[in-house]
């Protein structure tokens, strides 16, 4: 569970609670953790591992009564909660300089509009296993970097950059015009992804969990794929699209 921390003035600034949530962040990214504060007289084996791996990193542990916990977390927090920075997000600037940087075809992802933490972290996760070099999302209409964010990518907000662009549609312009191929998901187009060469410089556009691309979006893309669905169903969780489509392209590719 995260809340906003109102005593803090940097926005990014969030209170995770849970004895699974705040030792994943311990693992995967201590330098953001601030504080964590436990709940006085709680002495099981779980909490005690995750004040050791607390104080390995130096990060100040605090005691605190339940009830203070309680008024923090607003519900369920397992007598631990962790105060914690959103990890660093890059610009365009940084995006065509990795760009000239690369010795192999680029292999990007764009999510349109994803504002849930939840899917965005799986995004994530699926683009650091697929290989992808980064993650662009626009400025407004999506979620941003959080420590929820970080929590479900499980490391992977710290090893793919999360590019912000201001203008989405310039964006991929300026990426078509440097040879990149855009390929975009909408369910009602007839060519399938997996009839479509995924091979060479490639960024894989992906839209919102239930709009899916916008106009813009959809007309800066090169071409438009989607998956097969043979049940009920009319689509599928956007984080699991993702993932299925950019391991075709890691099969293509590989």
């Amino acid at each position: 569970m995260v809340k906003k921390d109102t005593n803090k003035t940097d926005d990014s600034c969030e209170w995770l609670f849970g004895i699974h949530a705040v030792q994943a962040i311990l693992k995967t990214s201590p330098d953001k953790i601030d504080e964590v504060r436990v709940q006085k007289g709680r002495d099981d084996q779980r909490l005690k591992k995750l004040i050791s791996l607390a104080e390995q990193q130096d990060i100040p542990v605090t005691w605190v009564l339940r009830s203070d916990l309680d008024a923090l977390a607003g519900g369920r927090h397992q007598g631990v909660a962790a105060l914690c920075r959103g990890a660093d997000i890059q610009d365009e600037n940084y995006l065509y300089e990795l760009l000239e940087q690369l010795d192999q075809a680029p292999f990007l992802l764009v999510l349109d509009g994803v504002t849930d933490p939840h899917n965005l972290g799986a995004c994530m996760r699926s683009a650091d296993a697929a290989g992808v070099q980064a993650v662009i999302v626009p400025k407004d209409n999506s979620v941003g970097m959080t420590p929820t964010v970080q929590k479900v990518a499980c490391g992977a907000a710290e090893s793919v950059p999360l590019v912000v662009v201001t203008n989405l549609s310039r964006t991929l312009k300026q990426l078509q015009e440097q040879g990149l191929w855009i390929v975009g998901t909408a369910g009602e187009t007839e060519q399938m992804i997996y009839d479509v060469d995924l091979k060479g410089p490639l960024v894989m556009v992906m839209g919102a969990e239930e709009k899916g691309l916008r106009r813009l979006t959809r007309e800066n893309c090169d071409l438009l794929v989607k998956l097969p669905m043979a049940g009920a169903v009319s689509s599928l969780n956007v984080s699991v699209a993702t993932g299925v489509c950019l391991f075709e392209a890691v099969r293509q590719r590989s």
